[in-house]
């Protein structure tokens, strides 16, 4: 897009170009920062987050869990995203919040001073340029999750994502779209920055938290489809679980259900029967075509 939204930056409104730390700074030399992000929706002439409140109590377990505080209340943060997407005239596309120490950090690995705050209003043309595929392939990863007890895995902090980098990398170099990670344990673990679920006998599975990202779309999914009457498992798949699933999609902020055409050289319907019939319930959600969902959305302008 030609003209990049405004960022609000530690209670300032900035240009995008604006919005940069030093190279040294904590967050980027140590990779300490965090982060949440969550949808935005236009629906009759107003802007909509959704599960913000759901977004924000995942953000202040990321503080808890790595004892980090923010600058800012959760209450003035609400305000900030309410502020910035209405200056901008924000319509489809995500609300991204980071959380960073900005100073330079040379020696020093523990600061005692309260986290910077970014919020960035990001259209779906900045993320999502060429579209919506259809489909997507995807493959076991040779790299694991990371254990969770070497760094809290249900944090949303930048330097976890690495682990992500490197299935994502391992993944098309082999010619797939996304990787999957196994665990420690030896169980399924979840993509890159996606939860993952398959359909066996016409039941929904999916990995336990626990050594995954407690994620806002998962739970909006399990949540519909077990208000559906469909029958949902959370519970530990092993690969051969996945070589042997009739159906297999993934999920994340941006899309909340997008099948899986081929794992590894097996070809899978892509949607299934179960895939598409859970595809139409979260767009009718995410389109405001379901009231028994209207509290999952908090206007914004």
């Amino acid at each position: 897009m030609d003209q990049k939204p405004t960022v609000w930056l530690n209670n300032r409104i900035i240009p995008w170009e604006d919005a940069t730390v030093h190279v040294l700074s904590h967050g980027m030399s140590r990779g300490s920062g965090i982060f949440d992000v969550f949808g935005i929706h236009p629906h009759e002439g107003h802007v909509y987050a959704f599960r913000m409140d759901k977004h924000l109590e995942r953000l202040e377990n990321t503080l808890r869990l790595l004892d980090m505080e923010l600058k800012y209340s959760m209450e003035e943060i609400k305000e900030a995203v309410c502020k910035l997407t209405r200056e901008n005239k924000s319509g489809r596309g995500m609300v991204k919040i980071m959380g960073f120490w900005a100073e330079e950090a040379i020696v020093n690995l523990v600061l005692d001073a309260k986290l910077d705050v970014a919020i960035f209003p990001v259209p779906q043309a900045i993320y999502m340029p060429n579209g919506h595929h259809d489909s997507i392939t995807a493959c076991f990863s040779k790299w694991r999750k990371l254990h969770p007890e070497t760094i809290p895995v249900q944090a949303k902090a930048c330097a976890n994502y690495l682990n992500g980098y490197l299935m994502r990398k391992d993944a098309m170099q082999r010619g797939f779209d996304l990787g999957l990670n196994v665990g420690t344990d030896g169980f399924v673990a979840e993509g890159s920055v996606e939860s993952v679920f398959i359909v066996k006998d016409g039941v929904i599975k999916t990995p336990p938290l626990g050594r995954i990202l407690a994620s806002v779309t998962r739970d909006s999914i399990l949540r519909v489809a077990e208000n559906e009457g469909m029958s949902v498992q959370e519970t530990h798949l092993e690969k051969e679980d996945i070589y042997t699933a009739d159906e297999m999609f993934t999920c994340h902020t941006g899309i909340k259900v997008e099948p899986v055409r081929r794992f590894e050289d097996r070809d899978l319907p892509a949607p299934g029967p179960v895939t598409a019939k859970l595809a139409s319930l979260m767009d009718n959600v995410i389109t405001f075509k379901d009231d028994r969902y209207s509290d999952w959305f908090q206007k914004l302008y």
